[in-house]
């Protein structure tokens, strides 16, 4: 009976990992971390949609599934190298992309293109890149954070979603900017 207790408790947990990993809208699980406020003068944004307002169905799952272009200003002298990581905290901080390596002259990215040097580490899917909103259900947030880094990540191309997104998270940093999105499937 004990063997059939434990089994069950497996299947129980590579369940709701799975479910997590597929963009589930959380609920019960650790809390997202949350984007951190705005600091240091860094901005970012898009052309493709403003502040608050909906990602539009080119960047996501039921569209090309193409990163936005964004764009940003005022990052401080002291940046080593910009990071960008994107989350959903609807869905227990889903890691939608993590770009390391950017150069602190960058000024954006460019739709569906990286600058030389720069790199992607896998995604929550555990594919490398960009991988656009598609939540299972309801209307999701997805921050997109800018950290202006002190020092040079270590973020390499493929490195885990997670592991990749804490590291840039948890980084000392000039400066911090989000820019967020939202979208619901139709």
């Amino acid at each position: 009976m004990r063997a059939r207790t434990w089994w069950t408790a497996v299947v129980v947990a590579v369940l709701a990992v799975a479910a997590a990993g597929c963009g589930d809208d959380g609920g019960d699980g650790d809390a997202a971390p949350e984007p951190p406020p705005d600091a240091g003068g860094l901005v970012v944004t898009s052309t493709a949609f403003a502040d608050g307002d909906p990602v539009p169905q080119r960047h996501t799952c039921d569209g090309d599934d193409v990163s936005p272009p964004l764009a940003f200003e005022g990052v401080p002298d002291a940046t080593a190298e910009l990071a960008l990581v994107v989350r959903d905290p609807d869905a227990d901080g889903f890691v939608h992309w993590v770009v390391a390596g950017l150069p602190p002259e960058a000024t954006e990215l460019a739709e569906g293109d990286l600058p030389p040097g720069a790199v992607e580490a896998d995604n929550g899917f555990g594919e490398p890149g960009w991988a656009g909103p598609c939540p299972p259900e309801g209307d999701h947030t997805y921050a997109f954070t800018l950290y202006a880094l002190e020092e040079p990540s270590g973020i390499g191309a493929g490195d885990e979603a997670d592991e990749a997104a804490a590291a840039v998270e948890s980084a000392p940093a000039a400066a911090t900017a989000t820019l967020r999105g939202t979208y619901e499937r139709p």
